[in-house]
């Protein structure tokens, strides 16, 4: 008998489980804190114990699979690597589009005249001699390039060609938005690959950590990794297409809990440390977005299950909301460490700090928070950021990281940069002073969670004097906003609310006071429609006051904690790729192709010549990303128009989809 492995590393925790070979049962499993400075750590952890607890040896296991939320937490949080944008033949102001401007935040821009009309010709030659002394400069700034021409997608001639200076010269990774999506739309194929650039790093270091324990213990299997819209891809595959994985965690999620409860229509919840995903289960299968995933607010042209994603957890961050005389409380989107977490190996420090603070009557802005340093390149500071940075070498109270508070700006940055982590309180903490969580430092929670409900409102007032209070309070705003959550999803998946906004009619009174049972002059009553498939280790927690208000069945799975882990087994390898043949005139149809362009007299040779391309390149795809026995369809879309009683061919997009089972140690 030989078992599978899958594992997945979350913002706070890292799961492992063993499932028998035919994916039919589990037979052990095990959590260990994510250890972001050394993600080899918990990753051993949790595999050791897993292997332990199913008294299954390294060499009885025949694949390892990986999901992941790391992706998906970095652009909720506006984290990731600085990196550098080379734009070719884009207009003065096109970055503004798409939401690229934001997602750049300061990052360096490289504008080069180039690029390709729609047919596929050269606009403007490439200036490859101003490329190079571009981006030799910014080498030791940034941790790599994104490269997006205008129409590469018809054309990639010139994305090509800088890659090529770009990685003689600079020797970092380079992203082509080409290589990332089929479609138009330059600045949105740009956006995707600065953020595919900025993860390169991370998703590397988390590939090479799982590697390097499964060979320290023997393991000797082929590596996985889930892709957003659920299915499996090499390890070597994922490394350089890091974006593809925004959304593995939630996908594999969903894969997970369909196994686990057998459900077909179900909306799917998953609370993490930083967001809760949720998406529809419909005939037993995730919806795919048709735009491309949505994640952080960005909107990217990577193919994934259609998923809300809400910077929403159990360690995100309280906000007290100081507005008006009673003021309130909001949770996310950042992820902090919860302070009785900080407390397991930092104790001393964290109590005396906190034991300070409460000794005094007056409570200040950042009374009761610490920052803790992660690592990771420091290319591209400020003089003030760069000397804010060096005095943190050690966890320590924010308030003796920062001299003054022009320095509170500095430290913002090194938080989005992912070189240091912030630590307060959060709805971790407040389970704890509720005694609902028992795993890491119950007193220092209790210190925090006092200490924070200290501070004072519009009135004056403080916003708890009872710290168990305070707790009940945090725990209540986040059954709160996971209602929003599923009601956001629920409406934006009903096709009776098309064209409305669901954040919009998620918050409406009528829809509140319906779920209310409000009954008075109008009597109105709101539920979900279809069940609730909880999933996460807190899920338990807080769910079930969620169901209560929604009024719909909550299913809480035995395995919710290790949902995740359990879906990246037990799914299928598959590779999608995409073609256009155009028409630039009439009797010509051009073939728009992976190395260029060709131009043909008959459209049943261009769409031949295109389709055997299609065919080779998904299943060489397929076969990289690690499958074997695989099967090969392909569709056309053909766009026609009758013009004057004749039939004019407008354009034609080929797809060719190649899946088959993973490979195994024993195929």
């Amino acid at each position: 008998m030989s078992y599978f492995l899958g594992v997945d590393t979350g913002g706070t925790y890292t799961d492992a489980v063993i499932v028998d070979e035919g994916a039919t049962r589990v037979i052990g499993k095990a959590k260990a804190l994510t250890t972001r400075g050394d993600l080899a750590i918990g990753i051993g952890g949790a595999v050791d114990a897993a292997l332990a607890a199913a008294g299954v040896g390294p060499g009885e296991v025949s694949l390892v699979s990986l999901s992941t939320t790391l992706a998906t937490n970095a652009l909720v949080e506006g984290q990731g690597g600085r990196v550098a944008l080379v734009f070719i033949g884009f207009d003065a102001g096109d970055e503004a589009r798409a939401g690229l401007d934001e997602a750049l935040r300061g990052d360096p821009i490289v504008r080069l005249a180039g690029g390709h009309g729609h047919a596929g010709q050269e606009m403007a030659p490439l200036d490859l001699a101003a490329l190079e002394a571009a981006v030799a400069g910014l080498a030791e700034e940034v941790v790599g390039f994104a490269v997006a021409a205008r129409f590469a997608t018809r054309n990639p001639a010139h994305e090509i060609a800088a890659r090529e200076v770009i990685r003689r010269v600079t020797g970092r990774p380079v992203t082509c938005s080409h290589e990332l999506s089929a479609n138009l739309n330059g600045p949105k194929r740009a956006l995707t690959a600065v953020l595919n650039a900025r993860l390169i790093g991370m998703i590397d270091r988390l590939v090479a950590a799982c590697e390097r324990h499964l060979a320290a213990v023997g393991i000797k299997a082929p590596l996985m990794v889930v892709r957003g819209d659920g299915a499996l891809i090499s390890a070597a595959m994922v490394r350089e297409r890091p974006i593809e994985t925004i959304l593995s965690g939630p996908a594999a999620s969903i894969v997970g809990a369909r196994w686990l409860t057998g459900a077909t229509d179900a909306l799917v919840s998953d609370i993490g440390g930083t967001t809760t995903d949720v998406a529809l289960l419909k005939g037993g299968l995730p919806e795919i977005d048709p735009e491309g995933a949505r994640v952080g607010g960005f909107r990217t042209m990577v193919e994934a299950v259609a998923m809300r994603t809400t910077g929403l957890g159990g360690d995100s961050e309280v906000h007290l909301v100081t507005e008006g005389l009673v003021g309130g409380l909001r949770l996310g989107p950042r992820r902090l460490m919860p302070v009785s977490l900080l407390a397991v190996d930092h104790g001393e420090m964290v109590h005396a700090t906190l034991d300070r603070a409460l000794s005094s009557d007056t409570s200040g802005e950042y009374e009761g928070r610490f920052v803790v340093p992660m690592g990771g390149n420091a290319g591209g500071l400020s003089a003030r950021e760069a000397a804010v940075l060096a005095r943190i070498t050690t966890p320590m109270p924010v308030t003796q990281a920062l001299t003054s508070r022009l320095e509170a700006a500095a430290l913002d940055r090194l938080v989005a940069r992912g070189l240091v982590m912030l630590s307060g309180v959060t709805p971790s903490d407040a389970s704890h002073v509720l005694g609902r969580l028992d795993a890491w430092d119950d007193a220092a929670a209790e210190k925090a969670v006092r200490l924070l409900g200290r501070r004072r409102n519009g009135a004056g007032e403080r916003f708890a004097t009872d710290p168990a209070v305070f707790a009940q309070s945090i725990v209540d705003q986040l059954t709160e906003q996971t209602v929003l959550c599923l009601l956001e999803a629920a409406i934006a998946e009903d096709p009776a609310f098309a064209g409305e906004a669901p954040e919009t009619l998620a918050r409406h009174v009528a829809l509140r006071a319906g779920l209310r049972r409000h009954s008075g002059v109008i009597r109105i009553e709101a539920r979900l429609g279809v069940p609730v498939i909880g999933l996460g280790a807190s899920a338990p927690f807080y769910y079930g006051a969620v169901g209560q208000v929604l009024g719909c069945e909550m299913i809480l799975p035995e395995h919710a904690g290790v949902a995740n882990a359990i879906g990246a087994v037990v799914g299928q390898v598959s590779q999608r790729v995409q073609g256009l043949v155009s028409s630039p005139a009439e009797g010509r149809f051009a073939a728009h192709l992976p190395d260029g362009v060709q131009v043909f007299n008959d459209r049943e040779t261009a769409l031949e010549v295109m389709e055997t391309a299609l065919r080779h390149e998904a299943t060489s795809r397929a076969l990289r990303a690690g499958a074997v026995d695989v099967n090969l369809t392909v569709t056309r879309e053909v766009k026609q128009a009758d013009i004057e009683g004749r039939t004019m061919f407008i354009e034609a997009m080929i797809v060719a989809t190649a899946s088959g089972r993973p490979r195994v140690a024993h195929s």
